[in-house]
């Protein structure tokens, strides 16, 4: 069987004039590989745009390219100096805040409703969030972990957390889980 790309079948024209209306800030995430995994996915989610911040490289970065495989070119960025200064200006524009942490306090992703405009937050792959930037979120999400390990890569994560909001504005578009998007 031959392998095409998604754009080129019959199955792709309910996404054809979608943007997921999120925004990914990225705040201190250390590995370019996975900055570049971040561009990848957004690019194939639809994802609006990417927020990078602290010391979350930017591109033109070998390392990036390597992994976005031109992502990084289609993805819209900014470079932001002051991601709290970032989520004060997008919580203005109505976005809910969420922070994809594994915090005590977090929503398990499957049960979280967001309300679009959503911007979601990635931090490093260690220590995580800051507590400033875990302060100012309005909702905490993490992914439900049920072997040894307490949490995925970032870009992993990110990926999940990226196709479970398509998934749910594809219903809030739709009114009705499973359906096509109407457009």
């Amino acid at each position: 069987m031959e392998r095409v790309p998604y754009r080129a079948t019959a199955g792709s024209e309910p996404y054809a004039d979608l943007r997921l209306p999120v925004t990914i800030l990225l705040d201190n995430v250390r590995s370019m590989y996975n900055v570049g995994a971040f561009f990848r996915t957004a690019d194939g989610a639809g994802v609006e745009r990417l927020l990078l911040s602290g010391i979350t490289a930017r591109p033109p970065k070998h390392a990036i390219r390597k992994t976005a495989l031109g992502a990084e070119d289609r993805v819209p960025w900014m470079s932001v100096a002051d991601p709290l200064q970032a989520v004060a200006g997008l919580r203005a524009q109505e976005y809910e805040i969420v922070a994809i942490e594994t915090s005590t306090a977090a929503l398990d992703i499957f049960d979280w409703q967001p309300r679009f405009p959503v911007c979601v937050l990635f931090g490093h792959e260690v220590d995580g969030l800051s507590p400033a930037l875990l302060g100012a979120c309005d909702t905490h999400v993490r992914i439900p972990m049920l072997g040894l390990k307490h949490s995925l890569n970032v870009a992993s994560a990110g990926a999940v957390v990226m196709y479970e909001l398509l998934r749910k504005y594809r219903e809030l578009v739709n009114g009705t889980p499973g359906a096509a998007f109407l457009g």
